[in-house]
Parts: C-alpha cells; structure tokens; sequence
C-alpha cells in the first residue's frame, strides 16, 4: 500500500520541501501526496520527474492527488 501525505493547506515552498525530503528517505516505490492549489502540484510535478520519477495527477473537488512512483 502506497504511503499518503496530506500537504493541503500549506505555503509554497512547503509542499515541494515536504514532498522531496520524504522521496529522499524513500529512494523508491509509490508516494501520494494530495495538495489543494496548483501551484504545488506543478512544482511538485516538475520536482519529482527531474529527479526520476513517475507522476500521475488527478484533480477533484478542488484538490489534486499526485501519485508518484520510482522503481530502482
């Protein structure tokens, strides 16, 4: 089962910060992570693919849910 962070609610840069820290300690697997402006599912898109991994967006009710996955 995929790990979740709720990141609504807060400041940018603080969703990207948020978001990197944990795919560091994560290094691999599947990571969602669910925002509430698309600022911060654009950073944290553009973020996650330049360091290689995999992002799919959804977005619904105002909020977006980002699943991003890295399989070594």
């Amino acid at each position: 089962m995929a790990e979740q962070i709720d990141l609504c609610g807060l400041s940018c840069p603080l969703p990207v910060v948020k978001t990197k820290k944990r795919l560091v300690e994560l290094q691999q697997g599947v990571l969602e992570v669910v925002v509430d402006t698309a600022v911060a599912q654009e950073n944290i898109t553009r973020m996650a693919i330049n360091d290689g991994w995999k992002v799919d967006a959804i977005e619904q009710d105002g909020k977006y849910q980002l699943t991003l996955s890295k399989n070594r």
